[in-house]
């Protein structure tokens, strides 16, 4: 009991958002709010000209960011901005602004540039852009075993990270003291951090499975590696499942839509739930492919005999073959994504008799958000693992 006491008192002790705020300044990122107090329970000062989400509608009621009070007529950021030196003005960062949401990032200024640009891209390997890219590169020019059983891993790590974020309900620090560099994610609870599963689970995954083949950060970590010591032995009866199995198809699509269904009911709207069914709907959609792939005999495992797998010469040849491969599907993916868009989001206005003229207010509606997610990127996953291969061996780059 001693040990659960004092494990209560460090995460308490953690939550303190001046020590985020500390730690955020000897990593180079300094908030340039300093007229702003700060407030115990974590709330923005109220303004004349701030806003507030509409609660009715499923937010939270988080408040809009707004500049700061003005005094004889200036801005108090600016006139503070104005007494750094040259070299933290060119190092002052724009507003940025949440696009689901309409929330506005404060002005902050940047001392150390290769921290922030570091953590800047290690933001992004866990965003859309790196699975649209990294994942169907993988699958195309080295393994599509391994790829297969790689997204099956992500797929629960990051559902169970998203729902146990709206269980657990752990809030960020607030700002002031703290500075909000990505305002994305502002809407989601932070703990565990699902960016620090993810950039676990997928190289850990990596490692387990092709060992043999070829030659809120710490929380996340472990939660990441409990679930992939749990789901490891399980992960060779799932995906014989999904290829073996005449029904996989109609399963596998009813158990994520089930799941997403089920996550969308632990809280109130954020953006942790259209990444969920967007994740949900991957999965679903590379399982349905796989299944496919092998009732059709396409793209076979290798036997057990040719294991492990020669590393082929790289030539000109090759490079060229992999980058136009991988070019030619990414163009692919993005196009039914975009069109996938265009049909899901004003259909599922339509059926659920939701107004479509403001889009951003509709996709806060489950009707609107689990449909255009689910369906879109469960699309651009069956795309990815079986329509761009086809496509592949006609234009003979297979």
């Amino acid at each position: 009991m001693e040990l659960v006491s004092q494990l209560v008192r460090l995460l308490r002790d953690l939550q303190d958002p001046h020590k985020v705020a500390r730690f955020q300044q000897l990593c180079g990122v300094r908030g340039s709010f300093a007229g702003q107090p700060s407030l115990s329970n974590g709330s923005c000062p109220r303004q004349p000209h701030q806003e507030r989400t509409d609660e009715a509608d499923g937010l939270r009621g988080r408040i809009v960011e707004s500049h700061s009070p003005q005094v004889n007529g200036t801005d108090r950021e600016t006139s503070a901005i104005r007494q750094e030196d040259s070299s933290d003005l060119a190092k002052q960062k724009p507003r940025r602004r949440n696009s689901l949401t309409g929330e506005g990032g404060q002005e902050f200024v940047i001392d150390n540039a290769f921290l922030y640009y570091l953590f800047t891209f290690g933001t992004e390997l866990g965003n859309e852009l790196f699975y649209i890219t990294f994942f169907p590169f993988f699958m195309w020019n080295i393994d599509a075993y391994v790829s297969r059983r790689l997204i099956v891993i992500w797929v629960w790590v990051m559902y169970l990270g998203q729902c146990t974020k709206d269980i657990i309900r752990w809030s960020r620090p607030p700002s002031p003291p703290v500075v909000k560099v990505e305002m994305f994610y502002n809407s989601e609870y932070s703990m565990p951090s699902t960016h620090a599963m993810s950039g676990t689970a997928i190289p850990f995954s990596l490692f387990l499975l092709t060992y043999g083949r070829w030659q809120d950060v710490i929380a996340g970590f472990l939660y990441s590696i409990l679930i992939m010591v749990i789901f490891q032995p399980a992960l060779e009866i799932i995906d014989n499942f999904n290829l073996t199995c005449t029904y996989a198809p109609l399963i596998i699509i009813s158990l994520h839509l089930a799941m997403g269904l089920f996550s969308f009911t632990l809280d109130t709207w954020s953006t942790s739930r259209g990444d969920t069914a967007e994740i949900l709907g991957t999965g679903a959609g590379i399982a349905c492919a796989s299944n496919l792939n092998y009732m059709l005999g396409l793209m076979p495992d290798p036997p057990v005999s040719l294991l492990p797998l020669a590393v082929p010469a790289i030539t000109t040849g090759l490079v060229v073959k992999c980058g136009t491969r991988f070019l030619l599907g990414v163009v692919i993916l993005l196009v039914t994504r975009a069109i996938m868009k265009a049909i899901t989001i004003p259909l599922a206005c339509r059926i659920f008799h939701i107004p479509c003229d403001d889009i951003r207010k509709a996709r806060q509606r489950m009707e609107v958000e689990l449909p255009y997610r689910y369906i879109t990127y469960g699309t651009v996953g069956f795309t990815a693992l079986f329509v761009v291969p086809v496509i592949f061996r006609v234009l003979n780059l297979s």
